[in-house]
This record gives structure tokens, sequence and C-alpha cells, in this order.
């Protein structure tokens, strides 16, 4: 008896010495190709920004300096429904750590019973007619030897899972917080348009008011007085079109901060800062700012855990049982010495034939980290581009404003000039409809190019990860 138990603990320690091992590859981050030198080819000319112009961490839009989009920002960090959504499922993710965490302990269950049994009279050999009791009080015990590494990767896997998972939390939050900036100042410029075009209804009634009185004094045609009225009109129809957008970004802002339409309003205030320096740092750095893409390389690593996992299966299941309780014939002997029972031992399950599902299972986790890591560079070029998008259109926006403002300067000079020489006498008015119409062009091209700048300011930010750095990422210690 005594051997026997001594072989049953020697072949425990054995098979809990093996449990070290573990089958499968080990993870190495995936490279990721970026720009030769190092550095963003739209950096080249780009103003450098000062220290005090970097991202600043987690509120990254107080670099705007907008105490009315600070406020709104807030907000939606508390109240959005989507990032709701994504905090859940982040706890729903770290949730599934201590599922499968829970793998590496034994199960330990009980199934009390207590029946009162009589034999059949036709039963076979046993012909007897008695009744008993049986009263049992089990404790079953039930343990994965983790010899192949199958449960350790599982837990591996969801901690990574878990990680991405975070990182989907951030991307969500830049996303929404970016959509809020761009809806934003999307917003004001159209405050800017509604200004504008307000002050051009003024000086265009102004101007039919010239005309007609030039036409019933007899110093200008009928037609003159047509023309004046129906500039002005087309104007208010313009006026009155951008309410309609200006209304609907309103609106998409009240959703974001977690408000029905109805009970939001922002009042109305012209679009008049200008976008602030931003450093683009280097291609490399990018990796460590952006979210998604520390996201897309969790998920490498998840994926690479699933190839060791799908490979434990080709190796036996060892499983450590134990049993032991009391069993008697009525409530007096139950809990007697005698009626105590136990039974320990090791049991192995190996699948012997399964028509290549094992291997199936193998090839797809190798071709679903092919995929991932495919998708993790895809992940890090987009990044790249939209960088290098956003410089370039910052860049050349600069420029294209400068240009933009001595067209307007001049547009509004020629407007001068034919004004006064129609007041003269010595041009038709025509010449100051065509006049009016290229000043009004000109200074909402002004406000338009302002407002691509802002927007493109808000999409390098986001591109540029928004002030994230992958060491926010919770760390394994933080997600038990």
């Amino acid at each position: 008896m005594r051997q026997g138990a001594g072989t049953i603990i020697a072949t425990i320690i054995i098979m809990m010495l093996l449990a070290g091992c573990t089958v499968g590859p080990k993870y190495a981050r995936p490279s990721v190709p970026t720009a030769p030198v190092d550095a963003f080819k739209e950096t080249d000319g780009w103003k450098i920004a000062q220290p005090n112009d970097e991202l600043r961490r987690g509120a990254w839009w107080e670099i705007f300096g907008d105490a009315q989009l600070n406020a709104l920002e807030a907000q939606l960090t508390i109240s959005n429904q989507d990032l709701k959504v994504a905090q859940a499922h982040f706890q729903e993710a770290r949730a599934m750590i201590r599922f499968n965490r829970a793998s590496q302990f034994p199960t330990i269950s009980t199934a009390p019973g207590v029946a009162s049994i009589r034999d059949s009279a036709n039963r076979p050999y046993f012909k007897t007619t008695n009744s008993t009791g049986d009263f049992v009080l089990p404790f079953d015990l039930s343990y994965e030897l983790d010899i192949w590494g199958r449960v350790r990767r599982t837990v591996a896997a969801s901690r990574e899972e878990a990680q991405a998972t975070a990182a989907d939390l951030e991307t969500v939050s830049l996303s929404l917080h970016a959509e809020l900036a761009f809806d934003y100042f999307e917003l004001r410029s159209a405050d800017a348009q509604k200004q504008l075009l307000d002050d051009t209804v003024k000086a265009y009634q102004d101007a039919l008011q010239l005309t007609t009185n030039r036409f019933e004094g007899g110093a200008a045609p009928k037609s003159d007085v047509a023309q004046a009225r129906t500039q002005l009109q087309t104007t208010m129809v313009q006026d009155t079109d951008v309410s309609v957008e200006r209304a609907q970004f309103e609106h998409a802002i009240a959703i974001l901060i977690g408000e029905p339409p109805a009970a939001f309003t922002l009042a109305p205030e012209p679009l008049h800062v200008e976008p602030p320096s931003i450093s683009a740092g280097l291609p490399s750095q990018l990796l460590e700012r952006r979210p998604d893409i520390a996201a897309a390389e969790r998920r490498v690593a998840e994926s690479n855990e699933q190839i060791g996992i799908a490979r434990a299966a080709f190796f036996p299941t060892i499983v450590l049982t134990a049993s032991a309780g009391f069993e008697g014939d009525s409530i007096t002997n139950w809990f007697n010495w005698p009626s105590r029972f136990w039974a320990v031992g090791p049991s192995a399950l190996e699948t012997l034939f399964d028509a290549g599902r094992r291997r199936a299972t193998s090839q797809a986790a190798l071709a679903n980290y092919d995929a991932t890591v495919a998708g993790y560079r895809e992940t890090s070029l987009t990044a790249l581009q939209q960088v290098e998008d956003n410089l370039a259109a910052l860049r050349i926006l600069e420029q294209e404003a400068q240009q933009q403002k001595d067209a307007t300067a001049s547009a509004q000079e020629s407007l001068q000039v034919f004004t006064d020489r129609y007041i003269g006498g010595a041009d038709p008015y025509l010449q100051v409809l065509t006049a009016q119409t290229i000043a009004l062009q000109n200074e909402r091209n002004d406000v338009d190019i302002l407002r691509r700048r802002m927007d493109a300011s808000v999409l390098l930010i986001k591109a540029l990860g928004g002030g994230w750095n992958v060491s926010q990422l919770p760390k394994v210690a933080q997600l038990r």
C-alpha cells in the first residue's frame, strides 16, 4: 500500500516538473517599414515647434486655447455613450483574464447525497429484498497539469487581448475627442461665414439703396436696381443656407457629449484662432504613440499564443483527479472513521485520430498570425500616411492662406475703385456687381482656408496619437 502511494506521489512530482514545458513559438514583435532616414518627408521646411508646443498628455485639445472647446471635451469624456461601450468591452476583457486564469488552479466540488435504496428482488446473483440507506459526502478534485503550456498561453492570450482592448478604448477616445474638435471648428467656421454674409447683406442693402436713389434721380437705369436687388437676394439665400450646416454640426456635438440635440445650444462665435504649432517627431516614435498601432501589435502577440495553444492539442492532456469523503448506510455511522474513502491518481487523454482537425486548427492559427502581422504593418503604414497628409495640408494651406489674404485685399481695393467709378458715372453697375461677387468669394475663401487649417491640425494631432504613449497600456500586474 505504501509502495503504491509512493509511486503515485513520484508520478505527480515528475508531471509537475514537466509542467514547465511550453510548446509553440516565442513572441517577437514584427518589424514595420519606416522612413529610410527616420524622418517625415513633409517636415522639410516645416517650422520647428518650441518645447511648450508639445501635445499635452491626454487633454491635447487644450493646445487650441479655446475654453468652450475644453468644456465640451471634458463633458464628452464622462458622457459619451460610444466611449462607455468601449469601457465596458475593456472590463469584459479583464474579466476573461480571471476566467482563464482559474484553469491554473484545481477545481474542487462536492455533491452530498442522502438516499434510501431498495435493491430489486430479481437482481442477478444477489437475491435480496433488503432496503438500505446511502449517506454520501464526497469531495472531488480535478486539476489539469499544464505540461505543454496550453493553459498558460490561454491566460497570456487573454492578457494581450485585454491590453489590445485597452488600446481600442484609447483609440475610440481619441477618435471621439478629435471628431468633437473637428465638428466644433466646422461650426465656428459656419459662424464666421454667417457673420461675413450678414455684413455683406447689409453692404448690399446699402448698395441697393444707392442704386435706387440714382435711378429715382435719373442718373441710373432701372436695370441697375434690378441687378442690385438680385445680388442682394442671392446673398441672402447664401446667408440662410449656412444655418443648415451650422445646425447639423451643433446636433452632432450634442450627440458626442451625450445630450439630445433639442436640449443643446452653442452661442454663435466666429472662428478667429490660428492653428497651433505641432511637433511631428520621428516616424519610429509614432509606433509608440498610436493606440491603434499598439492594439494591432498586441493582437499579433495574442495570435502567436494561439499557435502554441493549437500545437499543444497534439500532446496528451494529463489530469490529476482525487476523491475523498465519507459514506455510510445510516446517519449514525456516516462520519465514522471506517466510513471514509479516497482515491487519487493521474489520467491521460490523447486523441488518436481526428481526421486532420488538429492540423487544420494549427494551420488556421498560423494563417491568422500572418494576417495580424500584415494588419499591424498596414496600420503602421496608414498612420505614417495620415501624418504626412496633414503635415502637407498644413504646410500648403499656410502658403495658400497668405496668398488668399493678398487676393482678398486686392478684391476689396478693386470693389472700392469700381464703386467710386460707378458713382461718378464712369462705369456701368455690372462692373460693381462683378467686383462684389469676386470680393465676397475671396472673403469666404479666407474663412474656408482657416477652417481647413484647423481641421488639418486636429487630424494631425489624431494621427500623432493625441499625446498618448504605449507606456499607458495596463501592465500585467494591473490586469490581475
